[in-house]
């Protein structure tokens, strides 16, 4: 008797060890088997994802970022058509971005996924960069900006276009499952693995500045002495890189199953809680159906807890006895019964989506730097002593002020915080830093404007062509930019991780495509801005706020709408993020209600 309690004891202690070995977040390996913590994932897996999205951010900039300048000096457009070309692509990417993250979610899963989409952009740039050198470039040396380049046949411009849309489509698949793919590799039950997501993800942001840093710099100086076949081929070699490093991490990654059409489980759950609108929902959560064990309707993800709200899609968990097919009630009709789970992703989303909304006007802030913080540049001074500093270049200040930043927030203001709180906890919560990104969103638009109008104050008022039409240096555009930098820093790294964090293991993708998409329709938002004030702001025959000789123009006053528009955001999304309800996964190993609540 003794001997059979001894081996019973020994058997349970086994049984520990073993459970104590593997992930507790439900991630597998390579073989589908539940995933060693030891052999899988962490950061040997993180650090290889890292340096990947490196290279792969450095591959795709070099395209990028000078793009427009290819059109003009080489395809021949104007600035106009070039300018709205760069847009629509750009636009393309980000779309694409919501395809990866569906098939990623919903079939191929994350690796797959990212693999696939790697080849694509692989393919795409060698493409392109084969076509520049045998085609376009014609006559040799030309595409610098003095010597335009000739005429191209029909054929000849639709392999142009079919590469770089190859490349919009390989990036914008890949770049959402990435991150999620990324995050994937520690898993959050564990109280330090936790800690180290958090960390990844100011990582990841990090790889990715330092990577268009040595775009925009190394790669933008040759393509814009005219070597554009060798910044093309370089992007190409990067991407091929990130291609192979992220093959050779294979047998280290963890892995999430994927869970099937998300489409179809929200329609049930809308069509099931509309056909039962007139049933009263019991009170006591444990009356509505559950699956049973560790089955739930996500493929063996974890199951989401019941939350309170949007209780009339509640109905559809309400079980009635038409709601089985066989006289047994095993079989449920998934039209009229839906387990709990799948009722709490659909609220999961919708709970989301007054955020996202939030963040798009700070889209519509960020992508200034890319535009008028441009053209605001080039008509300061840019020379000291005898070296001109490109406008274009200035957007370094943005990335050095993001490396700082995460410095500082990671190593100073996190921990500082937390002794403050006097908690273990992690400092601030994504929704509260979120919202110190709107702010200080707010000071660079500021300061944009206050540049502009003492710009204005030293301009040459005779200018003609706008080259040097005022004695203000362009150095006095750090700041905005520092304050852009520092913005992202809370803001964008901050949506990474709330929206990572906030969605069910079946839609991490998705979340991560909402960041995407946010910037996306912030380029939009941004173009629609700029027709409706140039349209107001002409009227009786005026210039306008954003002329073609800005010292005709007030874009101080462009900014200083932009400030406001932006205050006024931070006023709704406190609104927002002190309705908002965190996501409850069974068996996570914290509460995260009333962590991420936004403290006013």
């Amino acid at each position: 008797m003794a001997c059979l309690e001894l081996s019973k004891r020994n058997l349970q202690g086994k049984f520990k060890e073993d459970q104590d070995a593997c992930t507790l977040d439900g991630t597998v390996d390579m073989h589908g088997r539940p995933a060693i913590r030891t052999k899988s994932g962490r950061w040997v897996a993180g650090i290889i994802i890292l340096l990947n999205q490196g290279l792969a951010t450095l591959a795709f900039f070099g395209v990028g970022v000078n793009l427009v300048l290819f059109l003009t000096r080489v395809v021949g457009e104007n600035n106009a058509d070039a300018a709205n070309s760069v847009s629509k692509w750009t636009g393309t990417v980000y779309i694409f971005s919501l395809i990866g993250a569906f098939l990623s979610d919903s079939y191929w899963g994350r690796y797959k996924t990212c693999a696939i989409f790697q080849v694509i952009f692989v393919i795409g740039l060698v493409s392109l960069s084969l076509s520049s050198y045998l085609f376009l470039l014609k006559p040799r040396g030309c595409g610098d900006e003095f010597t335009p380049c000739g005429a191209h046949s029909s054929m000849e411009m639709g392999l142009f276009y079919l590469s770089i849309y190859l490349v919009a489509l390989g990036n914008g698949g890949y770049q959402p499952n990435i991150v999620s793919f990324g995050a994937d590799q520690f898993d959050e039950e564990n109280p330090k693995e936790g800690h180290s997501k958090v960390s990844f993800f100011s990582y990841f942001y990090l790889a990715l500045n330092l990577g268009e840093l040595i775009s925009n710099t190394i790669l933008v100086y040759f393509e814009d002495e005219g070597m554009w076949a060798l910044g093309f081929w370089v992007s190409a070699g990067s991407a091929f890189a990130a291609l192979v490093l992220f093959l050779v991490g294979t047998p280290r990654y963890r892995h999430f199953k994927p869970s099937g059409n998300p489409l179809s489980r929200f329609s049930q759950v809308i069509v099931a809680a509309v056909k039962k609108w007139r049933v009263e929902v019991p009170s006591n959560a444990k009356d509505l159906y559950s699956v049973a064990g560790n089955e739930s309707s996500t493929n063996g993800n974890r199951r989401i807890l019941h939350t309170h709200g949007f209780k009339f899609l509640d109905k559809a968990a309400f079980i009635s006895s038409r709601d089985f097919v066989d006289q047994n009630q095993c079989i449920r009709n998934p039209w009229r019964l839906c387990p709990i789970t799948q009722v709490e992703e659909v609220k999961c989303i919708l709970r989301l989506l007054p955020i996202w909304l939030c963040t798009i006007i700070y889209s519509v802030v960020f992508t200034q730097m890319a535009s008028l913080f441009v053209e605001q540049g080039a008509v300061m001074k840019t020379t000291i002593s005898h070296f001109r500093i490109p406008p274009a270049s200035m957007s370094s200040f943005d990335i050095l002020s993001v490396a700082l930043f995460i410095f500082l927030y990671r190593r100073i203001l996190d921990p500082l915080v937390g002794r403050i709180k006097k908690s273990d906890s992690k400092g601030l919560t994504e929704l509260q830093r979120m919202g110190i990104g709107l702010v200080i969103a707010v000071m660079a638009m500021v300061s944009a404007g206050i540049v502009e109008c003492y710009r204005l104050k030293y301009a040459i008022k005779d200018c003609k062509t706008c080259d040097g039409s005022s004695s203000l240096s362009i150095i006095w555009q750090i700041p905005q930019y520092a304050f852009i930098g520092a913005s992202e820093v809370f803001m964008y790294v901050g949506q990474l991780e709330f929206f990572n964090a906030q969605t069910p293991d079946g839609l991490k993708s998705f979340g991560s495509a909402l960041c995407m998409t946010s910037i996306s329709l912030g380029n939009y938002v941004s173009s629609l801005l700029v027709s409706i004030v140039m349209k107001i702001s002409t009227e009786d025959h005026m210039p306008g706020w954003i002329p073609g000789n800005l010292n005709k123009g007030h874009l101080d006053r462009f900014f200083f709408l932009l400030a406001a528009l932006t205050t006024v955001d931070l006023v709704v999304y406190i609104g927002s993020a002190k309705w908002y309800k965190c996501i409850k996964l069974e068996g996570k190993f914290e509460e995260a209600d009333e962590e991420d609540d936004i403290k006013v």
